[in-house]
């Protein structure tokens, strides 16, 4: 028997709450509360250049749950019907992925656009900026979201002098400062399966990553000050998936946690 897409969408956006066991992650959350820990969050969505239907969806969600979305913007193939949305969309921040999100990797090589030295590798990246600044003016934070968050090390203490502020990729910070002037802020959860090809984590795997992150944090073992970063990519998202997305997001909020804009917090990142 042939199931068409829509039907797996349908029966996974039926069967996540039963699959998913937030039970563990609300237990750990209930101990942040009773000892007055605070913890912030922010959102960070990957990979967009144009107004879609998609993007309309993931706004939607955004006002529903009252997290400033923050989206990676591709400079290079970034047009004015996304500027548009964006001038008119409260809590909506576009970030600098990259330039033209590209891979330059070798066979063999995780894909990167910004990993590996090149002749044009500096040039790219001020060209991100660049191209941002006319499209967005001063509404955007100068974040370089390097594509497939790989980054050079070399490249990091050049990037301030470009006039960005901070740089983020994805699992925990080691220190506040990648280099000087430049703030780490990075992103810790994704639930998308990526070596499957696509679709949601396995939800008891998915669940341990949650966590693990939080206690983590709780216990000192890494740092609690970086604001716990949701990572997603409206252009891929099955029923799932978006559904995972909102009941993160509702969950962390009832819990207490504080939804972060950062580019509200721009003179003092977190």
């Amino acid at each position: 028997m042939v199931v068409s897409k829509r039907f797996k969408s349908l029966l996974a956006l039926v069967m996540l709450p039963k699959m998913f066991d937030w039970s563990g992650i609300k237990q750990e959350l209930a101990i942040w509360r009773r000892e007055n820990r605070r913890l912030t969050v922010w959102w960070r969505d990957d990979d967009t250049v144009t107004h879609r239907p998609e993007l309309d969806q993931l706004i939607d969600l955004k006002t529903k749950s009252g997290v400033a979305l923050h989206i990676a913007v591709i400079p290079k193939h970034a047009d004015q019907s996304l500027v548009a949305i964006c001038r008119t969309e409260h809590n909506l921040v576009p970030l600098v992925h990259g330039w033209a999100h590209d891979n330059h990797a070798s066979d063999g090589q995780k894909k990167a656009e910004f990993g590996f030295d090149r002749a044009t590798l500096a040039a790219d990246a001020e060209r991100g900026i660049d191209r941002m600044g006319r499209l967005f003016g001063s509404d955007f934070l100068p974040c370089f979201v390097p594509p497939w968050n790989r980054i050079l090390p070399d490249l990091l203490p050049a990037l301030p002098d470009m006039g960005y502020t901070c740089v983020s990729k994805f699992t925990p910070r080691q220190q506040r400062l990648a280099a000087p002037g430049l703030v780490s802020i990075n992103t810790h959860v994704d639930p998308i399966n990526w070596r499957a090809g696509g679709g949601l984590l396995a939800p008891d795997s998915l669940a341990d990553v949650i966590l693990s992150l939080l206690r983590d944090r709780r216990l000192g073992r890494s740092d609690s000050t970086e604001p716990l970063g949701l990572l997603t990519h409206h252009l891929v998202h099955d029923a799932a998936i978006w559904t995972f997305t909102e009941t993160f997001l509702k969950t962390m909020l009832d819990a207490g946690a504080m939804p972060v804009n950062l580019l509200e917090l721009k003179d003092d990142l977190p």
